[in-house]
């Protein structure tokens, strides 16, 4: 009996200990965040884009690139539609060289309320990785499987079109 006892109080322990593992996602935290809006900002060239960001470090990677910027050719490329079972998703890229410095949005799922509420937290994460890595090497955001596939479907096939 005191064995049994043993076995389920760590039992429980364990399972508890395990429910409240937090992980950690690199590019969902702020550093990751204030980055990519950096570099979005900067593509923006809006004078308050400087005021919202407020970050020093974030100065110093815009002037950086600004001479990168107006020395490279700005354009723009239109990702394939992707196809999923929630609906179409569908990106365009602006570059300025081979850098990413905007994305938007043409298509997203839209499959009632549940699937609005997911990619309005999932896109904007999926949109600063994308800054942040340069790449369709993203990661899926939680609970977003379908949006996170369409979108990077539709992503690497706007570098391809691009040639990045």
């Amino acid at each position: 009996m005191r064995r049994a006892l043993l076995a389920l109080s760590s039992t429980v322990a364990g399972l508890i200990l395990l429910l409240s593992f937090k992980t950690h996602v690199p590019g969902a935290t702020g550093a990751g965040t204030t980055a990519a809006s950096g570099s979005g900002g900067s593509a923006a060239g809006a004078g308050s884009a400087d005021m919202a960001g407020g970050g020093q470090a974030s100065r110093p990677a815009r002037s950086s690139r600004a001479p990168h910027r107006s020395r490279s050719r700005v354009r723009t490329v239109t990702g394939t539609v992707a196809s999923t079972p929630y609906g179409p998703m569908q990106v365009r890229l602006t570059l300025a060289g081979q850098a990413i410095t905007k994305v938007t949005v043409l298509q997203r799922t839209d499959d009632g309320a549940e699937s609005n509420q997911i990619d309005g937290s999932a896109i904007p994460r999926l949109v600063d990785e994308t800054l942040a890595v340069q790449s369709a090497r993203i990661h899926a955001v939680s609970g977003a499987s379908y949006t996170s596939a369409g979108y990077r479907r539709s992503l690497q096939s706007a570098l391809d079109q691009a040639g990045a």
